[in-house]
């Protein structure tokens, strides 16, 4: 047996036990930031239209339907964005689309900040948001693979965590540039990170366990051989945990008992079926309620009689609680679970939203909009950071980045229709029942986690699919 054969055959029966038994050093923390970084310049694009709305709406003289079609436009681009980066990502390779998607958003985002018509504007606008689309399953779908189960919710969930951070610092950028260089300098200074893919390109790996699901298992090894060495670098060259003495063992086994199927067919067999109901459910329904809302927030706020800069400036202040409020959420995951944080963020979001809204129709002291806005915020980025962390968890490799992306999809059609169906019921209804939507949409996706939800607490991701 030659030396290849023979590490071909270690990594066929050892991937996941070895990736498991690692401690979590610095190494895989590096790898996390750098998706991590990625993350937030893209959270940055898709936040920026909340405080940009409003700009763009009175430059175009705009409806308040025709501005939430606008809003709404980046959202066609992320549903097929979703669906079309998780299948190509299970085919091939997580790393390579993840850096085609930082392209696209990079490209879009520029020529979003180039254009001088509102047609214009919406095509690129569909655009970047292709590029996010496919950004976001494909991330959680890196982490999942190489963090330990022991740390892994809680490090999908600060992941999501750098969305809160783009978004404010987004707020801040448009607070300071957009009476400076307009909204358009504002799309073209965020198209400038794009050149971070060089970076992904040359510091992270792509996912040992992909690799092994798909046959390559002398890559595999060689990426798990890296990984070992730079986990031992960083413990000083101490010994690494021996393979069968860590919690799994032998016992995470990466067989395909479903054969060559499809992995779109895979999210409905009889194992899967139930969670991507579940999913969809819970993707669609929140994304809705979360995106109607906050895409909204800025120019709601200048409806009311604020002005621009007090505008931004408010929605700044309230989303300073999406920070502890993702936190929190990284903390309850590990210590609670999954189900039950994500139920528990779904019913805050759910009430503080009502309570926000009824705060904004009565013209109640910008006190209590305040306070309500900040605890509408804490417990929306707590749910953003559990939808992150349990959606990559419920299907196996070969169907994991399929199944996230069109989870993912699915919500960006509430996405889609949130912010226009706000549009089209703020006249009718007032920000009381715009509100008071999104509550309601909140709710049904807490009860779709509540009846058809599992538990995936400290396990191994084979474990979960087994």
């Amino acid at each position: 047996m030659d030396m290849h054969t023979h590490s071909a055959l270690d990594v066929r029966h050892g991937v996941a036990a070895r990736l498991e038994r690692l401690p979590l050093t610095r190494y895989q923390r590096f790898i996390f930031f750098i998706i991590a970084t990625a993350w937030f310049f893209d959270s940055m694009d898709l936040g920026i239209m909340t405080f940009v709305l409003g700009s763009i709406k009175t430059e175009f003289g705009l409806s308040a339907a025709q501005a939430g079609m606008v809003a709404s436009a980046s959202f066609v681009g992320m549903f097929l964005g979703a669906a079309t980066a998780g299948m190509l990502a299970d085919k091939f390779g997580r790393k390579p689309v993840f850096q085609i998607s930082m392209i696209f958003w990079g490209v879009g985002s520029l020529m979003c900040g180039l254009s001088h018509g509102v047609t214009m504007l919406v095509v690129f606008r569909v655009l970047l948001g292709f590029g996010m689309g496919m950004e976001f399953p494909i991330g959680q779908s890196m982490i999942s693979e190489i963090v330990p189960a022991k740390n892994r919710g809680r490090y999908i969930a600060m992941l999501e965590g750098f969305w809160p951070i783009g978004f404010i610092v987004a707020g801040i950028a448009a607070y300071f540039l957009l009476p400076l260089v307009g909204w358009r300098g504002i799309f073209v200074a965020l198209a400038v990170p794009a050149v971070f893919v060089f970076i992904v390109r040359r510091y992270v790996p792509e996912s040992p366990r992909w690799l092994e699901d798909t046959g390559k298992l002398v890559e595999a090894d060689a990426i798990v051989a890296h990984i070992e060495a730079r986990v031992k670098s960083a413990m000083g060259g101490g010994a690494l945990p021996d393979v069968e003495a860590n919690p799994y063992g032998r016992t995470i086994s990466s067989a395909r008992p479903d054969g060559r199927r499809a992995a779109f067919s895979q999210l409905w067999t009889n194992g899967y079926r139930m969670r991507t109901v579940m999913l969809w459910a819970l993707w669609f329904f929140a994304l809705l309620g979360y995106y109607g809302l906050t895409t909204w927030l800025g120019a709601l706020l200048q409806q009311a009689g604020y002005a621009v800069t007090k505008s931004v400036f408010y929605t700044i202040v309230i989303s300073l609680a999406g920070i502890p409020g993702f936190l929190f959420s990284a903390w309850l995951l590990e210590a609670w679970g999954r189900k039950a944080t994500c139920v528990l963020a779904l019913t805050g979001s759910a009430v503080f939203a009502y309570l926000y809204g009824q705060a904004a129709a009565t013209h109640a002291p910008v006190e209590q909009l305040v306070v309500t806005g900040l605890c509408m915020q804490f417990f929306f980025f707590g749910m953003w950071s559990v939808l992150y962390a349990y959606t990559p968890e419920l299907y196996p490799t070969r169907a994991r980045a399929t199944g996230a992306g069109f989870a993912s999809s699915v919500g960006r059609l509430g996405s889609l229709i949130g912010p226009y169906v706000v549009g089209v019921l703020l006249p009718v209804t007032g920000q009381g029942g715009v509100f008071t939507l999104g509550a309601a949409s909140f709710a049904v996706a807490a009860i779709a986690v509540l009846a058809m939800g599992v538990e995936t607490k400290g396990m191994a991701l084979e474990e979960i699919s087994n």
